[in-house]
């Protein structure tokens, strides 16, 4: 089989934050899942890098927008790398390859008379003297009445025209901007609205629940054609007549970014991409919530009109994550930076938290305190005490070898029944109870361990007490590989401590008379300060 993941891509105007990590991480489990059993799977993302408010930024600072976007393209690589985020391939929007295949889509879907000219009015600020972006408009948003963007409300997720905001003012100087006519191009999105129904239809029991209410929601009010240019200064080239002078808008710009970024790992490789794309292949998309529109609806009928006819199989939209029971807020440093905590903490335990503690079905808080006690309590005082009073008993008692044990077949049930579990949850998304169960295993292993009591055993029956040693090193192994997808640096530390070298999704033997290598502490203990110490930055 044939799996296609799509991470959404980062903006590349500052550093990445806890909210992005919570809503990215989902696709590197569901990847890492599926190279374990064995099916071949090209996972893609990369940095978006074009659109007016990094052009702003690098003016304000004197340098290009091109010094902008590699600071935080190298930034964002690093981050992801050091979160054992297992990308097939990480590239920009800015990337030449990527221009060129986003005019030669727009080319197309102009020659198939799916784009058209359209005289429009705009915002225009005298003040700064320039047409302003969506984004740089800020407005009431008539749906819901909060305070929106030009391009969408985050308070419903209604996507917008800048001219539907009530008192307009323009973010950059605070004055009302005034209404100007100029000619754009626009996309026949609404030529689209049956096969996006029907594709909704035929796959809803695979996306989320916000997925499907957003999606069925613009289908409802219908569809409406979107302006795909733009007058900004930074992005790629209007590739039509008359039209050079204009940039492709970027919501364009950035969702074609998984067909192209397709097209080149498989000629960089080489290996055929269009397998990947077929009606055969199975996608999932992951990003947060406000990217629903986008991946549902605009992806999809976008490259249809270029005949290439795959709609999203499996969309994981993750909900919104809080910071100490506040809305994250980048620009009053209310936030977590993801290049600051990686350097500080266990990656896994990192990884941990954001899966156990994961926005999947609604808004969810990252607390420090949370986060110290998880870690402590489930990391240290559930898996990693497991493992380290069987491995100091091992070596203490058994000269660190593997000892010819009997078989616990209720053991070996619950541990098939894991990876038959496991595996359909992963699949559909459902991250935090596949941990959940793992941990409640690893509990029971514990309670085992107790119940066996070993230390006494070993004095008054030798052979109960190699039994329970022998059952506790195959739940180990077992354990490590159900949560390898989850927290993979701490499970090969594991499994190499074992000589186990399998990475496949079943059940693993582990070897008889087989001596475990020197191990170590699994998970270390937080020390309760590192809250307070936290909590201050945030102040």
């Amino acid at each position: 089989m044939n799996i296609f993941i799509g991470g959404a891509w980062p903006y590349a105007n500052g550093s990445l934050h806890i909210g992005h990590i919570a809503a990215l991480l989902p696709g590197d489990v569901i990847a890492r899942y599926f190279r374990a059993k064995g099916e071949e799977v090209l996972y893609v993302s990369g940095s978006d890098c074009h659109g007016t408010p990094i052009s702003i930024r690098a003016k304000r600072e004197n340098i290009s927008p091109r010094e902008i976007t590699d600071k935080y393209h190298n930034e964002f690589k690093y981050c992801f790398e050091k979160l054992g985020f297992s990308y097939d391939i990480y590239s920009r929007t800015d990337d030449e390859y990527h221009k060129k295949e986003v005019q030669n889509i727009i080319k197309i879907l102009y020659d198939n008379d799916l784009i058209y000219e359209k005289e429009v009015e705009q915002l225009f600020c005298k003040e700064c003297n320039q047409f302003l972006a969506d984004r740089f408009i800020e407005g009431v948003c008539p749906v819901c009445k909060n305070l929106a963007r030009g391009d969408q409300c985050d308070a419903c997720s209604t996507i917008l025209e800048p001219l539907e905001l009530k008192e307009r003012k323009c973010k950059l100087c605070g004055s009302e901007p005034v209404v100007k006519n100029v000619k754009q191009l626009f996309f026949r999105l609404s030529n689209f609205e049956k096969e996006i129904r029907d594709a909704l239809n035929k796959n809803r029991k695979d996306w989320r629940i916000n997925a499907v209410n957003n999606t069925e929601r613009y289908l409802n009010e219908g569809l409406q054609d979107r302006a795909i240019s733009r007058e900004l200064s930074w992005g790629i080239d209007i590739p039509i007549k008359g039209y050079e002078d204009k940039k492709v808008y970027v919501w364009v710009d950035a969702v074609l970014g998984y067909f192209t970024l397709s097209k080149k790992w498989g000629l960089e490789n080489p290996k055929d991409w269009k397998r990947f794309w077929d009606d055969e292949a199975i996608s999932y998309y992951i990003h947060g919530k406000d990217n629903i529109p986008f991946h549902t609806i605009i992806l999809p009928s976008l490259l249809k009109g270029v005949d290439i006819d795959k709609f999203p199989n499996n969309i994981v939209s993750s909900e919104y994550v809080t910071l100490e029971g506040k809305k994250i807020s980048t620009s009053n440093n209310w936030a977590v930076w993801v290049p600051d905590i990686i350097e500080k903490y266990n990656i896994d335990s990192l990884r941990y938290f954001f899966i156990i503690n994961g926005p999947e079905k609604r808004d969810t808080d990252f607390s420090w305190r949370e986060f110290v006690n998880k870690n402590n309590g489930e990391l240290l005082g559930v898996y990693g005490n497991l493992v380290n009073r069987t491995l100091v008993f091992l070596k203490k008692y058994f000269n660190s070898e593997v000892p010819k044990g009997q078989l616990n077949s209720k053991i070996k049930e619950d541990i098939d029944t894991l990876y038959k579990e496991i595996g359909i949850l992963i699949e559909g998304g459902n991250l935090k109870i596949s941990v959940e169960k793992i941990f409640d295993f690893t509990r029971s292993i514990n309670k085992y361990f107790d119940d066996t009591a070993p230390w006494i055993t070993i004095n008054t029956n030798k052979i109960k007490c190699t039994d329970t040693i022998y059952n506790c090193l195959v739940a180990i192994v077992n354990i490590a590989n159900l949560l390898q997808p989850f927290l993979p640096f701490s499970s090969v530390k594991v499994k190499d401590w074992l000589n186990c070298t399998s990475n496949t999704w079943e059940y693993i033997e582990i070897e008889i008379g087989n001596r475990i290598k020197e191990f170590g502490i699994l998970f270390e203990r937080l020390d309760k300060s590192i809250i307070d110490e936290e909590l201050s930055k945030l102040l």
